[in-house]
């Protein structure tokens, strides 16, 4: 491949998969747009990036979450998403208690009632955008009830979360759009901003009260780590949820053998779930980058490489999954990495499938069928989450 290809063309993001089956073929390893980066495509490959930090660092992220023209510090850039142990040890093991799949567990009445209110509305209306109407709500009324965020400011949660995941691909001469992404920073940090002060005065059963007695405990050492973790929890609480519940409902709909599948059998919901997050990757990719001169698939990194394993292409690599194309309920054998691998493994992930399922659940126990409005798809555009923008479906009652 002579030209670079842009990963985040058009013809490329709306349908991935023939393009880096290509790259695997012919180049595992190799630069891509924007910005040059390393594209690492091989189920094998990927693995060794994120098994090795020392090597492929987490700092990696950083230009993509602290663009030069944002004027302003992304308390993203000083969460654990950027960060290589023993920083990123400390700091994730205060969160890791409240999103274990005990302590989601203790969550799932709450979701459930939430997915069935939801389903409801949406029966009424018959007609709905399934992406904003299950998609965008129910993992906003969690993400609300986790952080103790007030339930009124949900409708913002995803222009917060979208200007969060929109950094990176923002064109250096787009200054219109830059102005709105720093304002939009600007609103959320302030918002979260009082959220701590009024936690502090009046703690209550959410994570913030929990970050901020760890940290009157010594757990967290500043501010900006508390601010960075909640923006984090919120984005990514949101915006891979979101992703899923989408990719979720187009494979109900497109998919009707499979639709049959589980409406005869409850119990293949999990494996659903997990079959969309390998098949589609809402996480499409994370970022490294190289602390020193190192060798991957047979190419020669030099020091400081920036590196995007490309979850999307990993997930169906045919050396890790016996035809990988196909959409398999039955499907053994390697683990996708639809939320990563190793020390950065998504520490929401038992709270996505929870969501996921449930609202696959009360949707197979409420309707009868659903029927997606005729045409293409229309994909949204982020740095490392994909998922439909929309979804026109007409919900037929059980």
């Amino acid at each position: 491949m002579s030209a670079r290809p842009n990963i985040y063309a058009p013809d490329i993001w709306n349908n991935p998969h023939a393009f880096y089956s290509s790259l695997r073929r012919e180049a595992p390893v190799s630069q891509v747009e924007p910005g040059g980066l390393w594209a690492v495509t091989r189920y094998e490959d990927a693995l060794h990036v994120l098994k090795n930090p020392q090597i492929f660092s987490s700092q990696g992220l950083r230009a993509a979450t602290q663009p030069a023209w944002l004027g302003q510090r992304n308390p993203v850039s000083d969460s654990i998403l950027v960060l290589d142990p023993p920083e990123h040890t400390r700091l994730r093991s205060l969160i890791t208690r409240t999103f274990s799949a005990p302590g989601v567990a203790r969550l799932e009445s709450f979701v459930r009632s939430n997915a069935e209110s939801i389903v409801a509305d949406m029966l009424a209306r018959r007609r709905v955008d399934f992406v904003e109407s299950m998609g965008l709500t129910l993992p906003s009324r969690t993400m609300s009830a986790l952080l103790g965020l007030d339930t009124s400011l949900a409708p913002r949660f995803k222009g917060w979360a979208d200007a969060i995941v929109s950094f990176g691909i923002t064109p250096p001469d787009a200054t219109e759009r830059q102005a709105e992404l720093r304002a939009t920073l600007t609103e959320l940090k302030q918002h979260l901003g009082q959220v701590l002060e009024l936690r502090r005065r009046e703690p209550g059963h959410d994570v913030v009260s929990d970050l901020l007695q760890a940290r009157a405990q010594g757990g967290v050492v500043s501010d900006d780590e508390l601010l960075g973790f909640l923006v984090l929890l919120l984005v990514a609480g949101l915006e891979t949820t979101y992703d899923l519940l989408g990719l979720c409902g187009l494979m109900l709909v497109d998919q009707p053998d499979i639709w049959a599948r589980l409406k005869a059998d409850r119990s293949l919901v999990p494996k659903f779930v997990e079959e969309v997050l390998r098949f589609e990757s809402p996480s499409q990719s994370t970022m490294r980058i190289t602390t020193q001169e190192t060798e991957l698939g047979g190419v020669r990194l030099p020091k400081g490489a920036v590196l995007m394993v490309q979850f999307v292409s990993a997930n169906r690599d045919e050396s890790a999954f016996p035809n990988p194309h196909r959409f398999d309920l039955d499907r053994t054998g390697a683990p996708h990495l639809g939320f990563g691998h190793g020390i950065h493994f998504c520490v929401g992930a038992p709270l996505a499938r929870l969501e996921a399922r449930l609202a696959v659940e009360v949707l197979l126990e409420r309707c009868s069928k659903l029927v997606r409005e005729p045409g293409p798809v229309q994909w949204n555009t982020a740095v490392t989450t994909r998922g439909p923008a929309v979804l026109h479906l007409e919900l037929h009652p059980a």
